[in-house]
């Protein structure tokens, strides 16, 4: 029997009740109508109160438009990796700095509007999976059934060698204990606004030194990229795509993060906002990564031995994910291949992307997969 499709006041009720209990204390709640969409949608034998409430709201959330609004929502209600126990007026905090507004303006303005857009993708889950059955609607962990998990290892196969590939589904400034980030950037090396919603801008708001009172004490990726450009004589003009420009990583050392490794993949289009990407200069930015890797490791005390690289290009510079992830890939498996040790990490933002990273294992090349675009 067909499970009635929610109206959007009752489930944003209700949404905005888990965004002030929490994640951690939804068990025992009364949550009826995002409890009935959940099992509506709920792969069968996925009925746990709480977690099926929250995988459906991943997966809600997952559907918004990747960069701020998702972020926002994420932080939000918890769903963002460490902030699952965090108090709400945090958690709201967190959420308004991505706008760059106060927090009262954030409550009043863009909580309602985040929100809103959550309960909308929930409305429509149920809605998808009542008119095109469960074909259509996929369970709620059907994009490799990541459900409420963050994180995955999954085994290779490199040029005969077995290896291990981490894959993270969460924001890229909550990673943890990653010796290298690989950032994208333009091939004038000028990072975005911190209150952009990129990898790039991610990585510098993460890096950011702030005072006791939130105020900005040091810009170190902004600070050491123009210091960067200087030394090698390219200050004021554009670098060769695939070139890398190496960083510290600022604040982000106490979260385990050591160095920040500026890919210039993007160069500007003409009289736009956008970038192209070539998919070729990708695959030589990767290779440099691991020439540095290997260059600074014997430098380093203790030894660099970890990457982690997003899908680069896929946002802003247009490339669908198969063929950013084929572009990366190219070169990571040369450079297993070869005999390397090297920890390789991905840091994706939805379900689907982190479907198409774990399926490399299995043989199936990222260039014949057609998943959706970021």
């Amino acid at each position: 029997m067909a499970t009635p499709v929610p109206d959007h006041a009752s489930v944003l009720s209700e949404i905005r009740k888990v965004r002030r209990i929490g994640l951690v204390r939804l068990r025992g709640r009364s949550l009826p109508h995002l409890e009935s969409a959940a099992t509506a949608v709920a792969e069968e034998g996925s009925r746990i109160r709480g977690a099926t409430v929250e995988a459906l709201l991943r997966r809600a959330v997952s559907l918004l438009d990747a960069g701020t609004l998702r972020t926002a929502a994420e932080y939000t209600l918890g769903l963002a990796q460490g902030t699952r126990d965090w108090p709400a007026s945090s958690r709201r905090a967190r959420a308004a700095s991505l706008y760059g507004v106060s927090v009262e303006r954030f409550r009043k303005d863009h909580e309602v509007m985040v929100l809103g857009q959550v309960a909308e993708h929930v409305v429509r889950l149920v809605a998808a999976r009542d008119e095109q059955g469960a074909a259509a609607g996929a369970p709620l962990g059907g994009t490799g059934e990541w459900g409420v998990v963050t994180h995955r290892t999954v085994r290779i196969l490199a040029g005969g060698r077995q290896a291990a590939l981490t894959v993270h589904l969460h924001p890229v400034d909550l990673l943890r204990d990653v010796d290298v980030v690989v950032s994208p950037a333009n091939v004038h090396l000028a990072l975005p606004e911190p209150y952009k919603s990129s990898v790039a801008a991610s990585l510098r708001r993460a890096a950011t030194v702030r005072g006791v009172t939130g105020d900005v004490l040091d810009d170190p990726l902004h600070d050491e990229l123009r210091k960067w450009a200087s030394r090698h004589g390219t200050s004021g003009r554009a670098v060769l795509p695939g070139t890398v420009a190496v960083t510290g990583s600022g604040a982000m050392a106490a979260q385990g993060v050591r160095r920040v490794y500026h890919a210039a993949i993007a160069v500007p289009r003409a009289g736009t906002n956008d970038y192209h990407v070539l998919p070729a200069d990708v695959t030589r930015a990767v290779s440099r990564v691991f020439a540095l890797l290997a260059e600074e490791s014997g430098r380093s005390t203790p030894p660099l031995r970890s990457v982690c690289f997003p899908l680069l290009g896929s946002g802003r510079g247009g490339l669908p994910y198969h063929v950013s992830l084929g572009a990366v890939w190219a070169a990571i498996e040369a450079e297993l291949a070869r005999g390397a040790s090297w920890d390789v990490h991905f840091v994706v933002r939805t379900p689907e992307a982190a479907a198409l990273v774990e399926r490399v294992p299995a043989g199936i090349r990222p260039d014949r997969a057609r998943p959706a675009t970021g």
